[in-house]
């Protein structure tokens, strides 16, 4: 491409389209680096290249998960401001080789689900992340030939851009980290209802998929309305053939594949998440890691609603002898627990412990357990 105004306006649209498309993504990140740390560490533990592994990187998974946020904001910011333009360039030529190759294999492997480039501010099936990337790489190219026109540089104020971008990005994750993510985009955000309470004559609905034996159409009935048509035609099902059935329960929690098992291994999380009464959730996704800070949280927080009545839980993914064996030694043997998976209590709370207040389904607050000192001042005694 030659240096004249009509490839400086087209280079300049490139660098701005890809340049938010990045800053966009790496602040979705950002919001939740932990949450970034946890869809490496899938990669690692699901990839492999021959015999070769990258188990051994899994503890790695959050500074990994903190420097491509950093790098891919800071690219985009570089790309906006058209900053160090032969460094950006070929940085971000290498970042969109590696990552086209990498949801390429993904979507024709399925090894990862997702492959969390917007966090979970936009969920992307494999395909359409490779296809993203593809529709990147366009304007990626451009942006790559146009890296050496003659372009009056600022050195100094290119530096303080890049710096700026850089240290912002790490203050902004950090912070998330210690916390809990400051923009919420999973299921359990504060002020979201997880489940109807309150309305009446809802029912559970099944429905039946059946396939016409003439045309092959397939049709779904719900099945009170497939009994109309039977008993209306009692020669219906010798023209249809059964292919499927589902069940749509209205008070279904919001929250994909969540249970609360307890010790007899019967699901209590309708009858928990839709209680009328305050129901404090302590999340432990990993026992093991729980700090002194944690179990002086975990202590206190259960004196508190000892004191004031307020049923206090735990939610644990450990197994019974391991959980057993941790509120023992803890002084919290008078605990109720329930168990659920791991990934299910990281969507509740990025902390471990963390602390998620609901009531009649509703989430009305959540601390991490920097900030368990805070559930004392919660205004229990308003209603909601």
């Amino acid at each position: 491409m030659k240096d004249n105004k009509t490839n400086r306006i087209i280079n300049a649209v490139c660098r701005i389209f890809v340049g938010i498309v990045f800053i966009f993504s790496g602040f979705v990140k950002g919001v939740d680096p932990l949450g970034t740390s946890y869809k490496i560490t899938e990669y690692m533990t699901n990839w492999s290249v021959g015999s070769l592994n990258f188990m051994w990187a899994t503890p790695m998974a959050t500074t990994l998960s903190m420097v491509l946020i950093i790098i891919e904001f800071t690219i985009g910011v570089m790309l906006i401001t058209n900053s160090y333009r032969k460094i950006t360039a070929w940085v971000l030529l290498l970042m969109m080789c590696f990552f086209t190759c990498t949801t390429f294999i993904d979507a024709l492997t399925n090894k990862v689900d997702d492959c969390g480039c917007f966090g979970d501010a936009i969920k992307l099936t494999n395909w359409q992340t490779f296809w993203k990337n593809i529709i990147l790489f366009v304007p990626t190219i451009v942006i790559f030939i146009c890296r050496k026109w003659n372009i009056k540089r600022h050195f100094e104020r290119e530096t303080l851009i890049a710096l700026i971008a850089i240290v912002g990005m790490l203050i902004f994750g950090i912070y998330n980290i210690k916390n809990e993510p400051c923009i919420d985009f999973r299921p359990w955000k504060v002020g979201n209802v997880m489940m109807p309470v309150d309305e009446e004559n809802l029912e559970v609905k099944s429905f039946l998929t059946y396939k016409n034996n003439e045309t092959g159409e397939t049709m779904e009935f719900e099945s009170k309305k497939m009994m109309e048509f039977i008993a209306a035609d009692s020669t219906w099902t010798d023209h249809w053939s059964f292919v499927d059935s589902r069940v749509e329960d209205p008070y279904e929690i919001h929250a994909d594949g969540f249970s609360m098992l307890g010790p007899d291994g019967d699901d209590y999380a309708k009858d928990i998440i839709g209680s009328a009464e305050y129901v404090l959730i302590g999340t432990i996704h990993d026992v093991n890691k729980i700090d002194a800070e944690g179990i002086r949280a975990l202590q206190q927080t259960h004196e508190f609603c000892v004191a004031k009545g307020i049923d206090f839980i735990l939610l644990t993914n450990a197994l019974e002898e391991e959980m057993q064996a941790f509120l023992y030694a803890n002084n919290l043997s008078e605990m109720a627990y329930y168990g659920a998976d791991a990934t299910a209590i990281k969507a509740m709370m990025r902390s471990n412990p963390g602390f998620l207040l609901l009531k009649n389904a509703k989430v009305l607050a959540k601390w991490p357990t920097r900030s368990a000192d805070d559930i004392q001042q919660f205004p229990f005694e308003l209603e909601y």
